[in-house]
Parts: structure tokens; sequence; C-alpha cells
């Protein structure tokens, strides 16, 4: 993830996304192609760098897969003041702390996965002026997983979402689902129920990470013409836009989102 940066993020909110590949030059290309990003070298090495778009921080690229021997993935980060204290709050709780935490350039990065195995990174230290749901940056961050509730509990544990602390995310709970304020912003939502009843047994609870698109059209058809894969377009939880899932020629998934209905 980028750690190149002036801000320090809000306590136990989303901080950065990020994709493991394989290569990370075939990443660019298909993402360029896909999203229109452009990319800078991060602060971390040559084994990261960072995507641009209209001139801002969107998410960061790294070849980590082959290192680490994970799957190839998007991955969300959340923002924790101690990266020790964060990784025993996670085995205490039954869940795992797969990698880290590591020292990365003037942070610290861990990978874990909760006890349902969705997986998620988290990161001490300042980063990138980003904030989900500004700009070009995720539009919102979903864990979709077969308890909102439990999950919700899990979570605010280890991050401590809605501990009376100042500084840290609050939590609601709405029809079924768990949002994550930041203060200023819902910044993370949880939903339940649908991979229970999923029949596709590989279907897992995960973080899912929706980029916004202008025309969704245009950005599926050029995710099939580099290579990748796309489901039909939907409309959105709320019905008020359209979404589809894109797999990477890797195999890494993220949804795009368009305000427009389909």
């Amino acid at each position: 993830m980028s750690a190149h940066g002036p801000t320090t993020p809000v306590r136990g909110a989303p901080c950065w996304v990020s994709l493991m590949a394989r290569d990370l030059e075939s990443a660019q290309e298909f993402y360029a192609a896909v999203l229109g990003w452009r990319f800078r070298p991060a602060s971390l090495g040559q084994e990261f760098s960072v995507a641009m778009a209209d001139g801002q921080p969107v998410a960061g690229l790294g070849a980590l897969a082959q290192s680490f021997q994970v799957a190839v993935a998007w991955t969300s980060y959340f923002a924790v003041e101690d990266a020790d204290v964060t990784a025993d709050r996670i085995r205490e709780r039954g869940a795992t702390v797969a990698v880290g935490p590591l020292k990365l350039g003037p942070g610290r990065a861990a990978l874990a996965a909760d006890r349902d195995g969705a997986t998620f990174g988290f990161w001490e230290g300042q980063t990138l002026a980003w904030s989900v749901g500004h700009g070009r940056a995720p539009a919102c961050l979903e864990l979709r997983t077969r308890d909102a509730f439990e999950a919700a509990i899990f979570y605010a544990e280890v991050f401590e979402w809605a501990s009376g602390r100042p500084g840290g995310c609050e939590v609601t709970y709405e029809h079924d689902q768990v949002i994550v304020h930041d203060g200023t912003h819902i910044v993370a939502t949880l939903r339940g129920g649908g991979v229970e009843a999923a029949p596709d047994p590989r279907v897992r609870p995960r973080w899912h990470v929706h980029f916004p698109v202008d025309d969704i059209e245009k950005v599926t058809a050029a995710a099939v013409a580099a290579g990748g894969t796309v489901t039909p377009v939907t409309a959105t939880a709320d019905g008020n836009g359209s979404q589809a899932v894109v797999r990477d020629p890797d195999g890494g998934l993220f949804t795009v989102t368009s305000p427009e209905p389909p």
C-alpha cells in the first residue's frame, strides 16, 4: 500500500486499497486500459506503484502475491494506532494474521483474515490524502459475509469502532446491514445473508472494492477486451445506480459502479 503522504487517517477507518498482483507491469496495463489509471512509483520500492486518476491517488498496486504466496486480490486496509496491538486483538478473537506486521517505508502493514475468512489489511502510520467516496477513490467498501452483526462485533473490537474514544469510527445498524461512519460520511458497509445462501461453494465472505465509473458499458467492454471477465450489469443495492463485477486476467475481483441505473 502507499505510505507516502501527510495525512493521519481516522482510527479504524479504511485508509487504502491495494491489489496484490503477480506481475506489476501486466496489472498496470490492464487497469490503465479499463479504468484509465496512470501510475507513479510509490515510496516503498520497485514492487509498488500508486494508481492516479484526475491527478489524485486512487489505489495501490504491488507485485506481492508471489512474494507472500497469497492469491491475487484487492485488499482493503484499515488505519490503526499500533499494529502489534491490533494483531493481538485479531488472534485473541480466533481470526488469523497471515503476514506481518511488517515495516514498509514510514509505516507498518499486515494482512489478516476474519473468522469467516474475509481478508483485510491494517496500517500503522500516515497515508496519502484519500477517502472512500471522494473523487475517484473507491465509491464504497462492502463486506459480504454470513452474519453482518457478528462480523461488526469482531471488527468493532479489533478497530475500536463505536468505542467512545474521540477520533474513531461509529456504526449504525440499518435494514440488516451495518454502516460504518468516519465522522463525516459512510466509509464501509457490512451485509449478511447472501453468502450463506449462495449455491456456489466457491463464494466466500470477502471485502468488495467498488470503483466509480461514468460509463459502465464502456468500462466492462474494455475489461473483456483486455482479457478480463465481467458479470452482467445489475442495479446497485439501493436501486439508484448500476454495477458489475470484474475479474482481471490474474483473478483479482473488483466492482465497477455507475450512478446511472441499468
